[in-house]
């Protein structure tokens, strides 16, 4: 956010100010210490009327470094004002498992924004729900779904036979250059992002992407707008009454980038009930088409119908569900996968102690399996660490508290919104020797029994708590994912031979 937008939100929003006035919450936080509910949060200094400390989030540089080094003059936990929000800002393991696990249903909401609006299907989508009586219900679907043995056996078939693909591909590309004095040279980003979004697609909607069929290129751009869209300091989330100015003109992109996306969704879905339709005339076994993720959440979701869906229809629902899925598996994976290779290649001896363990316990001779990786340790580490060190979400989705409660002594009010800023978490010299340093031996000894699963919380790339559970639930497909092409990627010269670069 730039600070032109910034003037402009602040001479919109002091007129404003003139007109409805405002509440000072302070004066409840004064009766609420009085009455011996913990001590007042220190808050950080420079807020300017109105827009708060936005103003110290519009440079240049990422918000969860600026809110890392307030930690460091302020303390790990402070908050911050974004125009009428107070925010709590949580930069320790410690605090953060005490918001995660002891005041794990305060903070089990999230705060309502524009962009879980309207390209969330009015909060339909469970990662973005208020918490309540439907995000419940949703999330109970997701998680039966995600984790079920059908499911796990499913992705392995598909994780195997798109990367045999993708390889072939890579393989076909060294021959066809073969003849050339010069190497082949493999984009590994868009090799990564095209096997990912493959293997997603398959999985949930059963068929490969392809660019020709329902408007596929325009529906991953679509989906890259999402996830910047998404990540937005939105003006009107933070200062409500100028939404009607659409500052940054993002109400217009939303409402854009929501109809591209559902335009191919829907397309899947009513594919799906085609064809369950005609398997049910003609008593043909629909058996295998329930095994992919948006049939059998449609089947889950129709039969919840019958009782309660608070007010969302069942397309709705399947719908923004399967997006909410595929947007985190599909960017945040290629990311991952991408950070991974490039820490490897920047690090050779890392890099070598890696293809020494594959060629022990796999050989060049057979390809990787998924019983493997139980024995790939090394490989196991290398993923653990290339996840500290660069977490997706460095800043976890936004909680909302929904009463009052105490976090380490203070007070926290209700409706008070909770950032935990897991990049500090991550590189926290306390708890990680030379953070800043990539070790993956570091989880072969002290941090051994350390997982990315949200028990261990100096660790917490997917967050953890209630709230988080089918976040945790699917991280756990996306670990197996990454074993799988990261362990191939490495050991790829036994199929590609010498001649590709990585």
């Amino acid at each position: 956010m730039d600070l032109l937008l910034l003037v402009v939100i602040f001479v919109a929003s002091i007129l404003c100010f003139l007109i409805f006035g405002h509440l000072n919450p302070k004066r409840n936080d004064v009766k609420r210490i009085n009455n011996g509910l913990g001590k007042r949060l220190p808050e950080v200094a420079g807020s300017w009327p109105i827009i708060g400390h936005l103003h110290l989030l519009s440079g240049s540089q990422v918000a969860h470094k600026v809110l890392g080094a307030m930690a460091d003059k302020f303390g790990s936990i402070f908050t911050i004002k974004l125009g009428v929000h107070r925010v709590l800002v949580v930069c320790s393991s410690e605090m953060a498992k005490e918001c995660l696990t002891t005041n794990d249903r305060v903070f089990a909401s999230r705060p309502k924004a524009m962009g879980s609006e309207l390209m969330g299907y009015n909060y339909a989508s469970v990662g973005l729900a208020p918490h309540g009586p439907y995000w419940r219900m949703i999330r109970k679907l997701i998680v039966l779904e995600l984790t079920s043995q059908h499911r796990l056996q499913m992705l392995a078939r598909i994780k195997v036979s798109e990367v045999e693909s993708s390889m072939m591909d890579i393989y076909k590309t060294w021959v066809t250059a073969a003849g050339s004095s010069e190497r082949v040279v493999v984009d590994m980003k868009q090799w990564f992002g095209k096997l990912t979004v493959n293997m997603v697609v398959k999985m949930m909607f059963g068929n490969h992407f392809s660019p020709g069929e329902q408007n596929g290129e325009e529906f991953l751009k679509a989906i890259t707008r999402f996830a910047q869209l998404i990540g937005e300091f939105v003006p009107s989330d933070f200062i409500p009454w100028i939404r009607w100015l659409d500052l940054g003109r993002y109400e217009m992109k939303m409402k854009k980038t929501a109809l591209e996306m559902d335009a191919a969704i829907n397309g899947w879905l009513e594919d799906h009930k085609k064809k369950r339709n005609y398997a049910s005339t003609l008593q043909v076994d629909e058996s295998k088409d329930q095994e992919i993720f948006m049939a059998s959440l449609l089947r889950r979701v129709e039969e919840a119908a019958k009782e309660e869906l608070y007010g969302f229809n069942a397309d709705d629902v399947v719908k923004a569900t399967c997006l909410a899925l595929f947007a985190g598996a599909t960017d945040t994976t290629e990311a991952t996968l991408t950070w991974t290779l490039a820490l490897l290649v920047n690090n050779p001896m890392t890099l070598k102690k890696a293809q020494q363990e594959l060629e022990n316990f796999v050989g060049k001779d057979r390809k990787v399996e998924e019983s493997d990786m139980s024995k790939l340790v090394y490989l196991q580490a290398i993923i653990k660490e290339s996840m500290r060190h660069y977490p997706v979400a460095p800043l976890l989705i936004p909680h909302e508290s929904i009463e009052d409660c105490i976090v380490s002594g203070y007070m926290v009010p209700k409706g008070t919104r909770l950032l935990i800023n897991i990049w500090k978490i991550h590189h926290d010299p306390q708890i990680w020797t030379n953070p800043f340093e990539f070790q993956p031996e570091r989880f072969l000894t002290s941090k051994k029994e350390v997982d990315v699963k949200g028990r261990h919380f100096e660790l917490i790339p997917f967050g953890s708590g209630q709230i988080a559970g089918e976040e945790i639930c699917w991280s756990y497909l996306v670990e197996r994912i990454f074993g799988g092409i990261v362990s191939y990627s490495i050991n790829s010269r036994s199929y590609v031979q010498k001649y590709a670069v990585f």
